[in-house]
């Protein structure tokens, strides 16, 4: 519940990227928005992560404030949901009547990871573009999220020549660097932006932390999605794709954990190996206990019913989370 009798506390927020699993990260995100003392003042993300920052700051701006955030995650998440289910990537009708979120047995579904190997990594084609294309330019308003100087926003991409990571500002947002950030390569052809080609974000940081301490925030809250562990082992080669990015995904963000455990600081993804010190409280609000029993493919389903499913998911999580852990925000 708000209360607004108890000291605002400041937070940065870090979203991680998982495919529609962005969805907990919204109800999550939606929780938090109904906390009147949890002041967010900066959000940096990679890939489904940083839809949700700028769908977030495009609410937010001018005077939306958390209200009109959640307005807007609501309007994108069931706006997407709707036109997924257009899609022929779907559930089998077995599936649906079992209650299962598995796209394993969907033929597109294979189809598409077997034509992803048949393209290869080439340019931005009408044929090889991410459909999400679409949904930001009709939903997201550009032009508000870069001048939304209540928040800060960092979204996180990988450079394919150089294989560092670059992080874009929110004075430089616009749909085709957040797809830079959403790019999946086994998927999607590889996204150009001022001259460089980059893929999804969440392989170099998932996501970006180093904007956080060069800011100066003090407690960062990173949502966290994108499963470490699997209860069952990848059987088709679409699942051990995704698997294989959903390990490297882990990569950045465990090792950035790690160091800044260790209080030496975290990389800076923007400078190299460049090491910035005085690291703040990284507090964790997790769904993996949950999303780790789904299946590998379920990060691609996209349908309505599950993307509500996964947004009451998340704002349990949180809530459950306010509930053990608030205090030591800002201790």
């Amino acid at each position: 519940m708000t209360n607004t009798s108890r000291r605002v506390k400041r937070i940065s927020l870090g979203l991680q990227g998982a495919g529609t699993y962005g969805a907990f990260t919204w109800g999550v995100l939606d929780r938090l928005l109904d906390e009147d003392d949890l002041k967010i003042d900066s959000i940096s993300g990679s890939s489904s992560g940083a839809v949700n920052a700028v769908v977030m700051a495009d609410g937010y701006a001018f005077g939306g404030g958390r209200r009109g955030s959640q307005q807007a995650l609501r309007r994108f998440w069931t706006a997407l949901g709707r036109t997924m289910s257009l899609s022929p990537m779907a559930r089998t009708p077995l599936d649906r009547v079992a209650g299962n979120w598995t796209l394993e047995y969907s033929p597109v579904y294979h189809l598409l990871e077997m034509a992803a190997a048949f393209h290869g990594p080439v340019l931005e084609t009408p044929v090889s573009q991410n459909p999400l294309r679409n949904v930001l330019s009709a939903l997201v308003d550009f032009d508000r999220v870069r001048r939304c100087e209540e928040l800060q926003l960092f979204v996180g991409a990988t450079n394919v020549r150089t294989g560092g990571g670059h992080v874009f500002i929110r004075k430089e947002l616009d749909p085709q660097r957040v797809l830079a950030s959403a790019c999946l390569p086994t998927v999607f052809a590889a996204v150009e932006v001022d001259g460089e080609t980059y893929w999804d974000g969440s392989f170099t940081a998932n996501p970006p932390l180093a904007p956080f301490l060069q800011l100066g925030a003090n407690d960062v809250i990173v949502v966290q999605n994108n499963p470490v562990s699997r209860s069952q082992i990848p059987r088709s080669m679409a699942d051990i794709g995704n698997r294989a990015n959903e390990i490297a995904f882990n990569i950045s963000f465990l090792r950035e954990l790690t160091t800044l455990q260790n209080g030496l600081g975290i990389p800076d993804e923007m400078n190299g190996n460049k090491m910035v010190p005085g690291a703040p409280r990284v507090h964790l609000i997790t769904g993996l206990d949950s999303l780790s029993d789904y299946s590998i493919s379920s990060k691609l389903n996209g349908e309505l019913s599950f993307l509500l499913h996964l947004h009451e998911l998340g704002a349990a999580t949180a809530d459950t989370w306010l509930g053990q852990h608030r205090d030591a925000i800002g201790g």
